[in-house]
């Protein structure tokens, strides 16, 4: 190749073992390399991009347009130069490598070791966006997931094949839930193989540790496969993460039959990532300089939850973010309500008051828990404790609010009830510890007791057999 073709970012490309190689690129971008392309390039397609010193990183086509073929660096463009760079295209999607033997193990937003081990041997290599999911092969999820914590098996059941997302904030115990549902869950009808996967998008290292610590000391961890892309990593990496986790959460389910709960965290610095590669690559911005692209994109994540007609395994997702300011409105948090189906949030107010978790009564909701529960699945009185539990508390709310105004000593003696039934309920039903590991039939007893501090006049949604059965006189 010519000395003044390598200059141009472009040229002759040269036919190599592995792929079509340029020398020299046109521009470089923040984590983007743009280069100046001579043959078809396909948008997603893996390059490798060489340094001065022949260190390989690993890149994807971002974008083809008039002989320009954008690529986004996983590893950063530290180092790099325009004429010295060398990049190769390799004709492929990014694929990993899937198998069972990745269960009790480490590995980095694309499914590299860094736990020290060998690389994962599979004759499977999968695309890391999966395959689209036929709407008419969908199963609706119906299957209760038991995760030993009552704000969330009690009032806002989980489902296999569910996706169920945490929306918190800074400084809560986000991070500690997760580690809580991952050590608890289950699934308690009949004998079924369950593996739980973690993904952590920019998790700082002291959290990665809490992780694996965690998971060793509970002994878990060969039951679960973490993903962790680190906060000092390149953000682009970030991307990557969910998606090669749910790719092999989808090999476990749907060739192996096993049910799969996959953990994300945190999806907002994944959409902070996705903003700065915009940004970088000059797209106009929507919404806080979000791409408008965002609603897709957390789509093709969240849909490679659910159970597929004739096979046995499933996906059931519970992706966790930080909401910015505690605003629930904010793009994130608002464009995955829209997807997923249900959500748990976390009160501030709750954690200042030193109960854990603090998961919020009112604005929570699992919209697919009816589906779950019930006879058969965990108890008949399950669905209608629920919803007066719910009732009840609304209530209270209502009442600490016309407390606030008049004082309660004022109050007349049926509030003051509800006040009393909503410290109970905060206190031991919604609050418990972070090891503590509750069946559904400790939550639903413990649900009974803190209602009975209500008169049985006040319990307009629970039968007449189940106050006979289940009421504690007071």
């Amino acid at each position: 190749m010519s000395e003044s073709a390598k200059n141009a970012g472009g040229g002759e490309p040269a036919l190599m073992d592995s792929g079509l190689e340029y020398v020299g690129v046109s521009r470089i971008d923040g984590p983007l390399v743009f280069v100046a392309v001579q043959h078809a390039v396909g948008y997603d397609e893996v390059a490798e991009v060489i340094d001065a010193a022949g260190h390989r990183r690993v890149g994807r086509v971002l974008d083809v347009t008039a002989g320009m073929a954008v690529v986004q660096v996983l590893e950063g463009t530290s180092g790099l130069s325009n004429q010295k760079t060398r990049v190769r295209f390799l004709g492929e999607s990014l694929r990993i490598n899937v198998s069972r033997s990745m269960l009790g193990r480490v590995f980095d937003g694309i499914g590299r070791p860094i736990d020290g081990g060998p690389e994962p041997f599979s004759g499977l290599r999968r695309d890391i966006n999966g395959e689209p999911m036929n709407p008419y092969v969908r199963e609706v999820p119906q299957d209760f997931i038991q995760t030993g914590i009552s704000a969330i098996d009690g009032i806002n059941a989980l489902v296999r094949g569910q996706k169920l997302p945490i929306f918190s904030g800074n400084g809560l115990p986000h991070n500690q839930i997760a580690a809580q549902i991952t050590r608890q869950a289950k699934i308690l009808t009949g004998e079924v193989e369950f593996a739980v996967i973690l993904a952590g998008m920019g998790v700082k290292h002291d959290v990665a540790q809490y992780f694996v610590k965690n998971f060793e000391d509970s002994g878990v961890l060969s039951n679960v496969a973490m993903f962790l892309s680190l906060a000092d990593a390149p953000s682009v990496e970030r991307l990557l993460t969910p998606r090669s986790a749910l790719t092999l959460a989808e090999h476990l389910a749907f060739d192996l039959g096993m049910h799969i709960l996959v953990i994300l965290t945190d999806m907002t610095n994944y959409c902070e990532s996705l903003r700065e590669v915009g940004i970088a690559h000059g797209e106009i911005p929507a919404r806080k300089g979000y791409p408008g692209y965002l609603y897709s994109d957390l789509a093709s994540i969240y849909e490679r939850a659910g159970r597929i007609r004739g096979k046995e395994g499933s996906i059931t997702q519970v992706p966790i973010l930080t909401m910015p300011s505690d605003d629930i409105s904010h793009p994130v948090p608002d464009l995955s309500g829209y997807i997923t189906e249900g959500q748990i949030v976390l009160d501030r107010e709750l954690t200042q008051r030193g109960l854990y978790p603090p998961i919020a009564g009112l604005p929570s909701l699992s919209r697919l828990m009816k589906d779950g529960i019930g006879e058969g699945k965990t108890r008949p009185d399950h669905a209608h404790l629920a919803s007066q539990l719910f009732a009840a508390y609304a209530r209270v709310k209502q009442v600490r609010s016309l407390a606030a105004v008049v004082g309660e000593e004022e109050l007349p003696p049926l509030e003051k009830e509800y006040l009393a039934f909503g410290e109970k309920f905060e206190r031991t039903f919604l609050a418990q510890g972070e090891f503590e590991n509750r069946s559904i039939d400790q939550t639903l007893e413990i649900g009974w007791d803190v209602i009975s501090f209500l008169p049985k006049g006040e319990l307009h949604r629970l039968t007449q057999a189940e106050l006979d059965a289940h009421y504690r006189e007071r």
